[in-house]
């Protein structure tokens, strides 16, 4: 599969990526932006496993030139060969798909590069900085990390979103997006500190736009010193 992926699809032949076709058995409309889409998984579950916030690279047709974007895969089942996928759907092919899917549509997928380390020692207090992009991520992150508590700064509108947060255990704070995300920036870094002097081992997860992501986690490395195994950060996207 991977000759009609392009450069992309070469690079990540040679290291071994390994491709798979998914078909769609449903869709639903969660909110009027997020859209979740019912699949089978053309046998890639019971090659790689299953660990916390596995995604895969979709490939999609943009104007005859492959275009590729990563899900988290939402409740992967290896026993049935079946998951799910979470669009927070904007402009763009894969929002465009998402929107689209059918029973029966196929869609190619290439899986490399993921993985999940469980932090050690288990954390003391997690802390999340998250979007609707990476909200499957986040609801995986939050269920493998057992009962420690959490702060979740959450960029965007919440409402009516698939959050699988505990009340009781999970401090989930809605943040608008403002300024391109500087003001998420801003937020975070006035009250991470004083929550990171107030507990032993935390855990700093961040996931959001890509300029966003990387503010953040020179700021969490560089002037609050966490080392590099306590913080965890991925760029979902570029604005």
């Amino acid at each position: 599969m991977a000759q009609g992926h392009g450069w992309e699809g070469a690079v990540l032949k040679l290291l071994r990526a390994k491709d798979f076709t998914f078909t769609v058995t449903g869709a639903e409309d969660v909110t009027a932006s997020y859209r979740r889409v019912r699949l089978t998984d053309g046998g890639m579950l019971a090659a790689t496993g299953v660990h916390p916030t596995l995604w895969v690279r979709l490939w999609f047709d943009n104007a005859g030139k492959p275009h590729q974007r990563a899900y988290t895969l939402v409740d992967p089942d290896p026993a049935a060969g079946t998951f799910s996928l979470e669009f927070a759907l904007h402009e763009g092919v894969a929002s465009d798909w998402a929107r689209g899917a059918k029973p029966g549509d196929t869609v190619e997928a290439t899986v490399h590069g993921t993985g999940f380390t469980d932090p050690d020692p288990a954390p003391s207090h997690v802390f999340a900085v998250a979007d609707a992009a990476s909200l499957p991520a986040l609801n995986s992150l939050l269920g493998a990390v057992g009962g420690a508590p959490a702060t979740v700064w959450f960029e965007g509108e919440r409402d009516g979103l698939p959050f699988r947060a505990d009340p009781a255990r999970h401090d989930v704070r809605a943040v608008p997006r403002q300024d391109a995300g500087a003001h998420l920036v801003a937020t975070v870094k006035e009250a991470l500190p004083g929550l990171l002097g107030a507990t032993p081992d935390p855990y700093v997860w961040i996931a959001c736009d890509t300029a966003t992501t990387r503010a953040l986690t020179a700021y969490v490395r560089k002037e609050l010193g966490l080392p590099k195994q306590r913080v965890n950060a991925l760029g979902y996207w570029r604005p």
